[in-house]
C-alpha cells in the first residue's frame, strides 16, 4: 500500500484515472465537476445532502481531483487556467493524449490537440461544448452504488434512471474535428470547417451527427458562412481504397446505405447554450437558407440545451 502511495500520492485508483483519460481524451479540456458528472453520476446523489453547495461539489469531485493530481505528477495532465466561475480547467499533455488513445481505442493521429491555453480567457466555448455533450449523454447513476443510502437519495436516483435516455457513451463523441475542404485529414487546408462535436451512436439510432455549439455570440450571417463550410466539405469527393470516388466524410464514418436520401450527407445540429427567444427567426432563416441545409436528405436542427435552463426548441431545414 505504501508503494502505491509513493506512486500515486493522492491515492487515486486506476478506474478514476481511466475516467479522466476518457473524458479529457474526448473533450480536450474540462473541469473536475464535468469529469465527475459524466463518469460517476451516482456521486452527485450520494453527496446531495451536504451544505453549502461548495462543500457538496468538493465531496463529489474529490476522487477525480485526486486522480488529476496523481496524473500531473506522472506528466499526463496539467491545469490550464480557470473558468469564469473559478473552476480549475484540466487538460491532458501529449503523453496523456497518447494514453487516452489506448483507453478510447482511437488512433493517436485522431486525438487532436492538448488544448493548452484554452483557459486563458475562461474557455467559455469549450465549457458550452462540454455541457452540450453532457445534456446529450444524460449520464445515469449506478443504483447499486447507492443501495445503502437514504431512501430519498435512492428515490431521486431512480427518477433519474427512469427519465429520458441519453445518446451514446462518452466514447461516442469526438470534439474539435477538422473537416477539410482542401488538404488531408491530418493536414487540413484553408477554407474548411471544424466540427465542435461529432456523434456516432448507431446503437441509439444516430449513426452520424455533426454538432455546432452556438453561444449566441455569432450573427446569423456568420452562422450561415460556417454552414457553407460544412457544405463545401460534404461536397468534397476523394478516391477510396477501391479506387472509386466517394464523399470524403464517408471514408471516415460509416452510415447505413441511403440513410440520408439520394443526395446523402449527414445532418448538422445547431445547438444554443443560452436562451434564443430574442433572435430565433434570423438564425432559423440563416440555417434554412444555407446551401449546407438545402436538398434532399439534408437537415439543420436547432435546439437549446436543457442544462442552461433555456427552453428547448427545434426546427428543420
Amino acid at each position: 500500500m505504501e508503494g502505491k502511495r509513493k506512486t500515486n500520492p493522492a491515492g487515486s485508483t486506476n478506474s478514476y484515472r481511466a475516467d479522466v483519460l476518457h473524458v479529457l481524451g474526448t473533450l480536450k479540456v474540462a473541469t473536475a465537476d464535468q469529469i465527475q458528472r459524466i463518469s460517476t453520476p451516482h456521486l452527485t446523489f450520494r453527496h446531495a445532502d451536504k451544505e453549502p453547495a461548495s462543500k457538496q461539489k468538493q465531496a463529489r469531485t474529490a476522487s477525480h481531483t485526486g486522480a488529476l493530481s496523481d496524473m500531473r505528477k506522472h506528466g499526463l495532465s496539467e491545469n490550464g487556467g480557470s473558468t469564469e466561475t473559478g473552476d480549475t480547467l484540466r487538460n491532458l499533455t501529449s503523453k496523456g493524449l497518447e494514453a487516452a488513445s489506448w483507453e478510447l481505442r482511437r488512433p493517436a493521429t485522431e486525438m487532436g490537440s492538448t488544448a493548452r491555453g484554452a483557459g486563458s480567457s475562461g474557455a467559455s466555448h469549450p465549457m458550452a461544448v462540454n455541457e452540450t455533450v453532457i445534456a446529450l449523454l444524460r449520464p445515469k447513476p449506478d443504483l447499486a452504488k447507492l443501495a445503502d443510502g437514504p431512501l430519498q437519495v435512492q428515490a431521486a436516483a431512480q427518477a433519474a434512471v427512469d427519465g429520458t435516455s441519453g445518446v451514446g457513451t462518452i466514447g461516442s463523441y469526438w470534439t474539435e474535428v477538422p473537416l477539410p475542404a482542401t488538404g488531408t485529414w491530418n493536414a487540413p487546408g484553408k477554407g474548411g470547417a471544424q466540427a465542435d462535436v461529432v456523434l456516432t451512436a448507431p446503437q441509439d439510432g444516430v449513426p452520424l451527427l455533426f454538432i455546432e455549439v452556438d453561444n449566441c455570440h455569432e450573427t446569423a450571417e456568420e452562422l450561415a458562412a460556417k454552414l457553407e463550410k460544412y457544405a463545401r466539405f460534404f461536397r468534397r469527393r476523394v478516391k477510396d481504397t477501391d479506387g472509386k470516388e466517394r464523399p470524403m466524410w464517408s471514408t471516415r464514418w460509416t452510415v447505413p446505405e441511403h440513410e440520408y436520401g439520394e443526395m446523402p450527407h449527414p445532418p448538422v445540429l445547431l445547438c444554443s447554450t443560452t436562451s434564443v427567444s430574442a433572435t430565433p427567426t434570423g438564425r432559423s432563416r440563416a440555417c434554412k437558407s444555407s446551401p449546407a441545409t438545402s436538398g434532399r436528405g439534408s437537415g439543420c436542427r436547432r435546439a437549446t440545451t436543457p442544462t442552461t435552463g433555456g427552453s428547448r426548441s427545434s426546427w428543420s431545414g
